[in-house]
């Protein structure tokens, strides 16, 4: 009731904002009829909130992550403990809004969703904030409408919806890795299925060819040891410590990343940011990779890997200031 007294008052010129603290995710086993999904990953809170809200007449227009946890809650092993609290934003719906169908509604995902992912990256949210934060412009889309409808002809349900959100960022995710050199989509596929353990030398080489390189190639390269029939991509404790990328005639955006990260640890962001300024434009992409990474560590639990991740790009904006800063200026030559 109070939220529909809250959508008579509402001015349309103006946003609403809600503050939202429940649990951040529960698993549990799928009884959707929508097969491509065998996973629940939803809090029976965020969804009773968010119906709340879209049956009052609110169309969601954002839904911002808002560091208010103690950095040391940001990844809790065992538990579901918020990474920050949301604010979710709305906007009254108009009365005439129309309905549409989960076609529809996918196709408007696939159209709009990826841009307002991009945008989150380059705002440097961090990874662990990115599956909440893409839920605002998503259930932008589906609430938009009035209803969105099934094949069946039924409303299609806030759950669905949200995990039909959530596939979208795994596929927006897993197409950047198209913007990845051939040695680094190798490593990304070896690192989901192996981590750091060792794995046979033949599935590696089988590997490599899918993605354009070789074993020895990687060897080479400096992210990868194989010896005795057994491969294993090297930890960042095993990087040289003399690494000049000015001189690595090999450098793939795997190695780069594993490296700001191994030097973000040691030296701070002073440190990583030296590292930045002689990577170039090579460094950018850097971030991209550990939005990946860290997706692919939150899935398989690995918590301590994926603080890594996180961590570089919470840091990438004072890294990325103070890479410009410590860029040397181009020497200037006197006309007289």
């Amino acid at each position: 009731m109070a939220v529909y007294q809250m959508r008579k008052a509402a001015n349309p010129e103006y946003p609403l904002t809600v503050y939202y603290a429940f649990k951040q995710s529960e698993s549990e086993e799928d009884d959707d009829d929508d097969k491509n999904v065998n996973t629940v990953i939803a809090s029976t809170g965020w969804e009773t909130m968010l119906e709340g809200l879209i049956k009052a007449g609110f169309t969601i227009t954002g839904t911002l992550p808002m560091r208010t946890e103690l950095s040391n809650r940001t990844i809790a092993s065992g538990s579901n403990a918020l990474a920050s609290s949301i604010v979710l934003v709305c906007r009254p719906r108009p009365e005439n809004a129309p309905s549409t169908t989960r076609r529809q509604f996918l196709n408007e995902l696939k159209r709009e969703l990826p841009e307002a992912l991009k945008n989150l990256q380059q705002g440097n949210i961090a990874p662990v904030d990115l599956a909440q934060a893409s839920i605002g412009p998503g259930m932008a889309i589906f609430s938009r409408y009035t209803k969105v409808l099934d094949a069946d002809g039924s409303p299609m349900r806030i759950r669905t919806a949200l995990q039909l959100i959530n596939q979208m960022l795994d596929e927006f995710l897993t197409e950047q890795e198209g913007e990845f050199d051939a040695d680094t989509r190798w490593a990304l596929t070896w690192f989901e299925q192996n981590q750091f353990n060792e794995g046979l030398y033949g599935d590696a080489e089988t590997l490599s060819k899918a993605k354009n390189t070789s074993v020895q190639g990687l060897v080479n390269g400096g992210i990868l040891t194989a010896k005795s029939g057994k491969v294993r991509l090297l930890r960042r404790d095993e990087l040289p410590d003399n690494w000049n990328p000015a001189t690595d005639t090999r450098t793939s955006d795997w190695e780069t990343t594993q490296y700001l990260i191994r030097t973000l640890d040691q030296k701070g962001e002073t440190g990583a940011a030296t590292m930045l300024s002689q990577l170039g434009d090579r460094g950018e992409i850097a971030r991209d990779l550990a939005y990946r990474l860290y997706n692919i560590c939150d899935r398989k639990s690995w918590t301590q890997e994926a603080i890594a991740y996180n961590s570089l790009v919470i840091s990438w904006a004072e890294i990325s200031r103070l890479a410009v800063e410590t860029k040397p200026e181009p020497v200037q030559r006197e006309l007289f």
